[in-house]
């Protein structure tokens, strides 16, 4: 799976967000930053853009998704705590 069609997938759900993707073959870290996520709690953020690659990950075209999701506002909370971003 390509990192483009990751960040389609997610954005056709989010489009608002900032997106990064880190990872190859079948194996990938994603970070999604959406003023969409506002209100919605962790488990259910991450339930939602998991959904997109169900197929994938049963067929085991994708390996491994980890997804960290924040809110516009969380991101800026996290950068100034000297947490890493997810590097292409």
């Amino acid at each position: 799976m390509l990192h483009s069609e990751i960040v389609e997938r997610v954005r056709a759900l989010y489009p608002d967000a900032a997106i990064e993707v880190a990872g190859e073959d079948c194996s990938f870290e994603m970070l999604v930053v959406s003023e969409a996520f506002a209100g919605t709690r962790l488990l259910a953020r991450q339930k939602s853009i998991l959904a997109l690659f169900k197929d994938d990950i049963q067929s085991g075209a994708l390996h491994a998704l980890s997804v960290t999701a924040r809110t516009p506002a969380e991101q800026s909370a996290a950068s100034g705590a000297g947490l890493v971003r997810l590097t292409s």
